[in-house]
């Protein structure tokens, strides 16, 4: 029997495996052939004119949908270990927008604009669920769940961290200068901005059915068999360890503590704090980027061990040239560990499956 978009329930066990760390022969592994740039694969986004304001009334989530499901038809011939799904558009900050954030369309994605707002002027902000941003978003999400009519998961759009909202607030530098000499208005909206957060994904989960009886994330086609929700702290690259552990980690630790499955998405720029984000109990799951011009892949397998050595899942989404591929097989325990490769074609699809033992 065939299952559309290869969304086979038989690939629930391997999830379960994943999030159990079980003893297996080999990663779970997914391949992808979508682009780091989700603005451009959808004729609806890609029309947009480069470096214009975005406004909600610009998003017809209906011109979205077919292009959605060309991206997961290549669920139907990878042959690999994933489930694929779908959230509302991944190239939009849904939520910086709802807390009054203006974006600007740039070539390939989106950006969000910071306001530099007084304390003031910020004592006013909230989750505004009058917001048109985010009343497009509920549209959108909504109109994701009535098309997919179960043969895909939906799942939230992803959100960025607690400290990210600060820093789209009040700036990159003034953020850091302000939990230095001004740590307590800046400590308060850091537990604003983590309520916000913890509101706007269960209020999304409200809307969207289970899949196989788990949630799902669609932006790293991760499936659990509790609630799930996928933190980031892009920002900390702003601040000292120091100020992570005093100021950001409680907020951090508040959230994963109301999601069975939380997860973190994470840079090479993170791993200044790493250590410290694998002390928190309830963050199950590490997922790190190797992203294009970073750091090479030798650099970052002593955190990747770092991460399993503290019995945590670990998931690694890039690019990779077989020696790259090789070295992290080599090098990394299979329990626990998924590898979500992003490949140019099925020819290079065919060239790595091997190495991780497909």
């Amino acid at each position: 029997m065939s299952f559309e978009f290869g969304n086979d329930p038989a690939k629930i066990e391997g999830y379960k495996k994943f999030w159990r760390r079980d003893r297996v022969k080999r990663p779970l592994v997914g391949f992808s052939l979508k682009s780091w740039f989700p603005l451009d694969e959808f004729t609806a986004s890609a029309s947009w004119k480069k470096d214009e304001a975005l406004r909600p009334e610009m998003i017809i989530p209906e011109e979205f949908l077919d292009d959605q499901e060309k991206l997961l038809k290549e669920g139907d011939v990878m042959d690999d270990d994933i489930l694929r799904g779908a959230s509302a558009s991944q190239a939009v900050f849904w939520a910086d927008g709802v807390l009054g954030c203006s974006m600007r369309v740039l070539p390939g994605n989106i950006a969000a604009e910071s306001r530099n707002l007084s304390w003031e002027e910020i004592d006013k902000i909230g989750f505004d669920r009058g917001s048109p941003w985010y009343k497009k978003y509920l549209e959108f999400t909504s109109a994701l769940v009535e098309r997919s009519k179960g043969r895909y998961p939906v799942s939230p759009s992803c959100l960025n961290g607690p400290l990210d909202y600060v820093v789209s607030l009040r700036g990159h530098e003034q953020t850091a200068v302000d939990l230095m000499l001004d740590p307590e208005p800046a400590a308060s909206l850091l537990e604003r901005m983590g309520s916000f957060f913890i509101a706007f994904a269960k209020e999304t989960w409200q809307r969207i059915p289970l899949f196989y009886g788990g949630w799902y994330d669609a932006q790293y086609n991760i499936w659990a068999p509790e609630t799930i929700v996928r933190l980031q702290e892009d920002a900390i690259a702003v601040l000292s360890p120091d100020l992570y552990k005093k100021y950001v980690r409680p907020v951090d630790e508040r959230i994963s503590a109301d999601f069975g499955s939380a997860f973190i998405h994470l840079h090479a720029t993170s791993m200044i704090v790493l250590d410290q984000m694998l002390e928190i109990p309830t963050l199950r799951c590490f997922q790190i980027n190797n992203d294009v011009g970073g750091p090479p892949v030798s650099w970052l397998i002593p955190y990747l061990r770092q991460v399993q050595k503290a019995d945590k899942p670990l998931v690694i989404r890039g690019s990779f040239t077989p020696d790259e591929l090789r070295l992290l097989v080599d090098s990394l325990e299979p329990a626990g560990l998924y590898l979500y490769i992003m490949v140019g074609d099925m020819k290079e699809t065919e060239a790595l499956r091997p190495i991780v033992g497909m």
